[in-house]
């Protein structure tokens, strides 16, 4: 029994599903950089060869994802935690359709924490198509996906300036289903194009 179980008689409240997949990501994410910093995993994953460890489809996938999303984890202050806040995401993606596209990989924050997270949002997308050029993917297939994530953020960003979102978002929530949080977007976006990467790697 948690010593908040013991002092109030009843457990905290478990997260709901967008704070736990926050949570399951910086965990993931921090121990996975941690892993191939110390050689246990060959980095980037893309570059696999068989014979190597975490080589199969689905672990160079969940890896190479992993390794978009590290942009976010390093945005000063813990300010990734905002992806999950309902009262945040307009002014996320507001921020993230501002913001010029840029082609680097290695990024300097501004100071701005809703520009910090739009440049690493877009540092994942580019990393995602580093890996598909080193994994020898067909580069028209990623060429397009930064205006595809944009059109797909326009949508969500219309969906929470409508009148009620924060309520029919604590409905979803309740009801098991997945708002358009861009926490949520982000994640299934670049799981789709790690996936790609995974499926076209050479041997």
């Amino acid at each position: 029994m948690s010593w908040r179980a013991w002092l109030f008689g009843k457990a905290a409240p478990a997260p709901d599903a967008p704070h736990a997949l926050l949570a399951d990501i910086e965990k993931q994410g921090r121990q996975y950089l941690d892993d191939a910093d110390n050689g246990k995993w060959v980095y980037p994953a893309c570059k696999r060869k068989p014979s190597d460890a975490g080589a199969d489809k689905q672990t160079v996938c969940d890896h190479t994802r992993l390794e978009a999303v590290r942009y976010l984890l390093m945005v000063p202050r813990g300010e990734f935690k905002l992806l999950a806040e309902a009262d945040s995401q307009s002014a996320i993606l507001d921020a993230y359709l501002r913001q010029r596209p840029h082609e680097d990989t290695v990024i300097e924050f501004s100071g701005n924490t809703m520009n910090d997270l739009a440049i690493s949002v877009i540092a994942g997308f580019n990393w995602l198509n580093h890996c598909a050029s080193l994994a020898g993917a067909d580069r028209r297939q990623f060429s397009g996906m930064l205006n595809h994530f944009r059109k797909v953020a326009t949508s969500a960003q219309k969906w929470w300036e409508m009148d009620g979102a924060k309520e029919r978002h604590a409905q979803m929530l309740l009801a098991g289903q997945e708002p358009p949080l861009f926490l949520n977007l982000v994640w299934a976006d670049y799981g789709r194009l790690a996936g790609e990467v995974a499926a076209v790697r050479r041997a």
